[in-house]
């Protein structure tokens, strides 16, 4: 018997794949448009190889530089004076994700138990069709406060993160079988995730199944990881 779990002991951790290493794989996930329609992505860094020569200099990475010298496949540009700057940390309970810990959460967490487990893209249905992380739902902030003439909008929300409504009128939820989720907005600027979880908190939604990617879209696209494309 004892060899008998050795051997399964030393399979799973030859088997185990290391969180830093998911950046140089494919991830295969399937993406639900706020349509229905479903469409497989393949989440991996995209670093085009006219991108591989780029000398780490401070040269290189000067504005002038990018602008004239730098091709368009090896950058992207960013609004940098919108927002609120966000805290590291939402109190000491809620852990806060960078992007490995992400990649982690979907490769061995939301993709394999949907039911169990989500990515969260709090921020209005306009930014989720135009770009998000594939296979994220869309939880707009705004849906989940009850307003009886967007009642679907706020049911489908609250389904989405495996809340059970008991009795709107008088705020009363069943938390038993809520998602382990993981919320994210624009950036790390971006107060609406941040204000999500802090509602769900004082709802009664479990601390321990809530997580926080600060980084946001900002961060995923600045390390060009797949991203959806937009609907036509």
């Amino acid at each position: 018997m004892k060899k008998l779990l050795f051997i399964l002991f030393i399979s799973i951790y030859v088997n185990a794949v290391n969180p830093i290493s998911l950046q140089y794989m494919e991830i295969d996930v399937v993406h639900t448009y706020l349509d229905g329609k479903k469409e497989n992505y393949k989440i991996q860094r995209n670093i085009d190889k006219n991108c591989m020569d780029i000398p780490m200099s401070p040269e290189s990475f000067s504005g002038e530089n990018i602008k004239d010298n730098i091709s368009k496949e090896c950058k992207r540009t960013f609004i940098t004076t919108k927002g609120v700057i966000q805290p590291l940390y939402i109190n000491d309970k809620i852990k806060t994700l960078a992007e490995i810990e992400v990649l982690d959460f979907i490769y061995n967490k939301s993709s394999k138990e949907p039911n169990k487990y989500a990515l969260i893209d709090t921020r209005k249905f306009s930014w989720f069709e135009d770009e998000t992380i594939p296979s994220a739902l869309n939880v707009p902030f705004e849906d989940l406060v009850y307003d009886e003439d967007f009642k679907d909008e706020f049911e489908k929300a609250y389904s989405n993160l495996g809340i059970k409504i008991v009795d709107i009128e008088k705020n009363k939820f069943d938390f038993t079988n809520t998602k382990t989720v993981v919320f994210f907005c624009n950036g790390p600027w971006c107060p609406i995730s941040s204000k999500s979880i802090d509602y769900l908190l004082k709802l009664g939604y479990p601390e321990n199944k809530m997580m926080w990617y600060r980084g946001g879209m900002l961060d995923w696209s600045a390390m060009s990881l797949t991203t959806t494309k937009k609907m036509k």
